[in-house]
């Protein structure tokens, strides 16, 4: 953890809400009383927060403290683990690599991830956006079918072509 979190000594107010060890709160009390209230039980005087008068502390062993937060932070990475997978289509994709790709799409939103779809265009490609939008709607189409899915942001023409982003429903 970058930011220690202050104990016993370290606690900069002069008084302090104290939280006991089994969760009960003990109400405001002097630093040094309460610092001594938690060496009497062999714990440490923890400061859970500093954004209310007067700051909160909780009575407690620090390493448990320290243990217990890292989980928390590692749990809230766990959730936030969406990344945004690439799939290209060709100009001239077949039906048989438009359903290749789609197997690859769906296993990339089973893992929850989003799908940026694109299809670059070249040349006299640029000419025939019907044609390459009709691709990807197809494309779309067979995604559909193995997986239900959710449009985050829509067909959008750029200077080389189309691209659209797709999520898990």
């Amino acid at each position: 953890m970058q930011n220690q979190t202050p104990i016993n000594n370290f606690i900069k107010a002069k008084e302090v809400r104290v939280i006991s060890e089994i969760g009960e709160q003990l109400g405001v009390m002097d630093i040094f009383s309460a610092i001594d209230l938690a060496k009497s039980k062999s714990l440490d005087l923890i400061q859970v927060t500093e954004k209310v008068d007067p700051p909160v502390c909780r009575i407690g062993d620090y390493g448990k403290y320290l243990y217990s937060m890292q989980k928390k932070e590692k749990k809230a990475k766990v959730k936030t683990k969406t990344e945004l997978k690439e799939v290209r289509l060709g100009f001239n994709i077949s039906p048989h690599d438009i359903e290749t790709k789609a197997k690859q799409s769906e296993d990339f939103l089973k893992d929850g991830d989003k799908v940026k779809v694109s299809m670059v265009l070249k040349g006299r490609e640029k000419a025939m956006g019907e044609y390459a939008k009709n691709k990807i709607l197809l494309f779309l189409e067979s995604v559909d079918k193995l997986t239900p899915i959710k449009i985050e942001r829509e067909l959008k023409r750029e200077p080389r072509g189309f691209t659209l982003i797709i999520s898990k429903q």
